[in-house]
């Protein structure tokens, strides 16, 4: 138990923060744009999608999970988006049991 107290603390220090997350997936989004020699204008086209849309995410990291989603395979990240959750993630081995516990489970039911 006092290992994962520990984990916890650790974490709270090493990971980022959602709007971190969002700006960096912003900003290596723009860098791949620009690799490709795409302006806004055909990179929201080939995606279907407002380029004011894809304005708002480059400049601020906010965008909708289906404009991501979009994007994504617009620039040929079809497979790493579609896989995103689809390996299952443990910090523990008691988080490990559980996984593998559930695996089969299609929904979560609390006791009274």
């Amino acid at each position: 138990m006092e290992t994962n107290n520990i984990l916890s603390v650790l974490d709270n220090y090493t990971l980022e923060s959602e709007d971190d997350i969002a700006l960096k997936l912003a900003e290596d989004f723009r860098r791949r744009r620009i690799e490709k020699n795409l302006t806004r204008e055909e990179m929201a086209q080939m995606a279907g999608i407002a380029v004011s849309n894809l304005v708002r995410f480059e400049q601020k990291g906010l965008i909708s999970l289906k404009n991501l989603i979009a994007l994504a395979m617009a620039l040929g990240y079809r497979s790493e988006i579609n896989n995103l959750f689809a390996t299952p993630k443990y910090a523990t081995m008691e988080e490990l049991t559980q996984i593998r516990k559930n695996a089969n489970k299609r929904k979560v039911y609390r006791k009274s």
